[in-house]
């Protein structure tokens, strides 16, 4: 029997006002919007897709923290945590898992505190800028970095 890549999405705060907060920047598509479109992904490319949203960074770092028994990768939003939560990146650090980091905008086009990813460089790599495709280009990283162990 083949195995199946399990993935967990997690999503930081402010996330779930997606469709609403900020559409210039963040575009009209709501997170369900974005979770439907890597479900479909993943069940036409047989990967299974764990989501997870929170606005408090503790939950955050708890769902990355017990992921390591749970799934091969995670492609992770950190949204504001991103630039703040030293929880988070030391988190990433030691789960022993792929992590992707995924942001919709380009954030090096954005204000100056927005330009220093303190979780980036714990992680395999950092997508941005493509609007919710990111989503799945971080879905296809881990893939590739799964299928080449």
């Amino acid at each position: 029997m083949e195995m199946k890549m399990k993935i967990l999405v997690i999503n930081g705060p402010n996330l779930n006002l997606l469709g609403t907060r900020e559409p210039s920047i963040y575009g009209s598509e709501t997170l369900q919007d974005i979770k439907e479109m890597v479900d479909t992904y993943a069940d036409e490319n047989g990967i299974e897709i764990a989501h997870f949203q929170s606005c408090v960074e503790g939950e955050v770092v708890n769902a990355v923290c017990c992921a390591n028994d749970e799934v091969d990768g995670i492609v992770i939003n950190p949204a504001a945590f991103t630039h703040s939560s030293i929880a988070l990146r030391d988190a990433i650090a030691a789960c022993g898992l792929p992590v992707v980091e995924v942001h919709i905008s380009n954030t090096h086009k954005r204000e100056g505190f927005r330009h220093t990813s303190l979780t980036a460089p714990v992680c395999i790599g950092q997508i941005m800028g493509f609007g919710s495709y990111g989503y799945i280009l971080g879905v296809q990283a881990l893939v590739n970095v799964w299928q080449r162990k």
